[in-house]
C-alpha cells in the first residue's frame, strides 16, 4: 500500500467513531496522490490539486484515495482475470451494456485494460478483500482469492454510470474515476434470509435474489425451508414431507417444493456469486407441515390439518417419542450431504407448545445429531436458554438490546449474528403508509435500518462475540419477485454496510448520499425497489 493509505481502527464510542469518520474524511480531501501505489501508471497526468472519490459506493470501502484522473473503457479494452469465473461474471456484464467484445483472457498473460488479479494485494485484506486501482490507461483489481476479486468487480461496477447493470446496449462513455482503493469486510457473516416456507419461490426467483445481494457483498444466504405453512425440500426417507406437507402456502395457494436437484442448483448458483447457504429447519415449533405430514410424529399418532393462516406457537415436535429423532436424523444427514457449507439451522424460536424442559432436552440431542453429519448448529438465540457446543452460532432476533441468557452464552464463547427485527427484518413496513410488510417490531425505514451497530448493540454481545450481521425477509405478506425487491431494497445494502465497513465509516449523510447513487442501477436492472423519502434519488432513478 501506498503511504496514503489509510487504516481504519474502530474507537469504543459511538461519537468518537463518527468523528474519527469526520477527521478521515477531510485528511483525504486534502491528500495530493501523485501516482503512488499506482504503480507509475499516473505519472504526469496526476492532477496539482487534491481530489476525491465520488461518493458512490455501497458498502463504504475501508479506504478510498483518489487522484483526480479518469478512466474510459473503450471498444477496444481487453479483461484479464485469473480467476475465469470473475472475469466471465465481469465480462458478461460489461457486454451487454456496452456493446463491446471485450475480449477475457484468463490465466498469466499481459494485463488487459481490466486485470483481475490473484497476486499483488495486500495481505490486510484477507480473504474477502481486494484493491482496486484505476488510472487513465486501465483498471486492476488485485486479491488475495476468488471472492475478494469478486467484491471488487461490484465495487468498479458501483464506480461506473448505473446504466452499467442494463440489459441492453448504451451509448455510455464508461467512465471509472481514478486512484486506489483497499477495502476489506469487517465481519466475516454478511447475510440474507428468505422464507421460502411462508411463499414458495422458483429456483429462478431466488437465483435473482442471490444476483441481487451479491451486489452488496452478501456471503450468506440462509434459506428457511420449513415452517408450519410449508415443507420445501425433498427428503428421499420421509417423501410426504414435500409431496404433502409442501402441498400449500400462507393464503392457502399451491405452495411448492425443491427436488434434491433444484436445491443443488440454487447452491451452485449462490456458489458462483460467493454465497453460502445456511439451510434451516424449524423445530421443535414451527412444524405443522411435518405433523401433517406424518401421523407417526406426532404424541397422539393423529395428524393435524394443513395450515394456511400465520399464527406462531402452536405446534411442537413430540420431544419423548423416539421416532422424532429418527426424523431429525434422517432429516438433517439428508440436508448436510447437499450442503457444502459448515451450518444447518435448527430455529428453535417461538416454540411455545414445548415446556422449557422439553426444549432443552430437545436441543440437547439434536446439536450431536448435527454434528454427527459434520455440521455446525445455528439458531434462533432462543437455543441460548440451553447448553450450547462450542461450535454452536446463535442468532439474535428480538427488539431488546438485553438478553441474560446470549449475553452468557457469549461469554461462554457463543458467537451471535446479529438480526434485532426492529432494525433487520426486512419484512417490517418502512412506514404506516406502506402496503406489504408487517409492524410488530416498529416501522424500519431506511436510516432505521442504518442506524445501529451490529458490533456494540446488544449488553454483553460485542467486539468478537459477534460474527455479522443478518437481513431476514419473512414473507407471510411477500408473494412475488417485485415484492422480495420492494422490501430488500434499499434496505439490504443498509444492512450489509453495517456488515462490511469498518464503523468508523459510518455517517448517515454519507450513506444517504451514496445509496441514492444505487437508483440509476436498480432502475436499469429492473429492480422493483422503494423510493423512501429520506433518500435524494438522482435522475435516472
Amino acid at each position: 500500500m501506498s503511504a496514503a493509505s489509510v487504516l481504519l481502527k474502530s474507537p469504543g464510542r459511538v461519537g468518537a467513531r463518527r468523528s474519527r469518520s469526520r477527521i478521515r474524511r477531510a485528511l483525504l480531501a486534502v491528500v495530493l496522490v501523485a501516482g503512488a501505489g499506482l504503480g507509475g501508471a499516473i505519472g504526469a497526468s496526476a492532477p496539482a490539486a487534491a481530489a476525491a472519490f465520488p461518493n458512490v459506493v455501497v458498502p463504504a470501502p475501508a479506504s478510498e484515495v483518489a487522484d483526480g484522473t479518469t478512466f474510459t473503457l473503450a471498444s477496444s479494452a481487453t479483461i484479464t482475470s485469473d480467476d475465469a469465473d470473475v472475469g466471465g461474471y465481469l465480462a458478461t456484464i460489461l457486454r451487454r451494456s456496452t456493446g463491446y467484445p471485450l475480449p477475457l483472457t484468463v490465466g498469466a498473460g499481459t494485463p488487459g485494460t481490466v486485470a483481475l488479479s490473484l497476486s499483488g494485494a495486500p495481505s490486510s485484506v484477507g480473504t474477502e478483500g481486494y484493491e482496486l486501482v484505476s488510472s487513465p490507461s486501465g483498471v486492476v483489481i488485485r486479491a488475495n482469492q476468488a471472492a475478494g476479486l469478486f467484491h471488487g468487480v461490484q465495487t468498479l461496477l458501483q464506480l461506473m454510470p448505473g446504466a452499467v447493470m442494463g440489459s441492453t446496449v448504451a451509448a455510455g462513455p464508461w467512465t471509472v474515476p481514478g486512484g486506489t482503493i483497499t477495502d476489506w469486510p469487517r465481519f466475516g457473516y454478511r447475510g440474507a434470509m428468505l422464507d421460502v416456507a411462508r411463499h414458495f419461490f422458483t429456483v429462478a426467483q431466488v437465483e435473482r435474489y442471490i444476483d441481487e445481494m451479491a451486489l452488496y457483498k452478501v456471503n450468506y444466504l440462509h434459506l428457511h425451508l420449513s415452517d408450519d405453512q410449508g415443507w420445501r425440500i425433498v427428503v428421499n426417507s420421509w417423501p410426504n414431507l414435500a409431496t404433502y406437507g409442501g402441498s400449500t402456502e400462507v393464503g392457502g395457494g399451491a405452495g411448492g417444493f425443491y427436488t434434491q436437484a433444484d436445491y443443488q442448483a440454487i447452491i451452485a448458483y449462490a456458489t458462483s456469486r460467493y454465497i453460502t447457504v445456511v439451510p434451516e429447519i424449524d423445530m421443535p415449533g414451527h412444524t405443522n407441515a411435518a405433523l401433517a405430514s406424518y401421523a407417526s410424529l406426532n404424541c397422539n399418532g393423529v395428524a393435524p390439518a394443513l395450515y394456511t393462516g400465520t399464527n406462531v406457537g402452536f405446534s411442537s415436535l413430540c420431544v419423548p417419542l423416539a421416532l422424532t429423532y429418527t426424523f431429525v436424523d434422517q432429516v438433517v444427514g439428508e440436508l448436510a450431504a447437499l450442503t457444502p457449507g459448515p451450518y444447518i439451522h435448527i430455529g428453535g424460536d417461538e416454540a411455545s407448545s414445548t415446556s422449557a424442559s422439553d426444549y432443552a432436552t430437545f436441543i440437547d440431542k439434536v446439536q450431536p445429531i448435527v454434528a454427527a453429519h459434520g455440521k455446525a448448529v445455528m439458531g434462533w438465540h432462543n437455543i441460548a436458554a440451553t447448553s450450547l457446543a462450542p461450535s454452536t452460532l446463535a442468532q439474535f432476533w428480538d427488539t431488546t438490546t438485553t438478553d441474560s441468557a446470549l449475553a452468557a452464552a457469549a461469554a461462554s464463547g457463543t458467537k451471535v449474528v446479529m438480526s434485532p427485527a426492529n432494525h433487520a427484518y426486512l419484512d417490517m413496513k418502512y412506514t404506516h403508509k406502506t402496503k406489504l410488510g408487517q409492524h410488530w417490531a416498529g416501522y424500519v425505514d431506511v436510516n432505521t435500518a442504518y442506524g445501529w451497530d451490529p458490533g456494540d448493540y446488544l449488553t454483553g454481545v460485542t467486539g468478537s462475540s459477534v460474527a455479522g450481521v443478518e437481513a431476514p425477509l419473512w414473507t407471510e405478506t411477500i408473494v412475488t419477485s417485485a415484492d422480495i425487491d420492494q422490501m430488500a431494497f434499499p434496505r439490504l445494502p443498509a444492512l450489509m454496510e453495517l456488515g462490511w465497513s469498518p464503523y468508523s465509516t459510518h455517517d448517515t449523510t454519507s450513506f444517504d448520499q451514496r445509496l441514492g447513487a444505487q437508483g440509476p442501477r436498480w432502475h436499469a436492472m429492473g429492480v422493483n425497489y422503494y423510493k423512501s423519502t429520506q433518500i435524494t434519488w438522482p435522475t435516472g432513478s
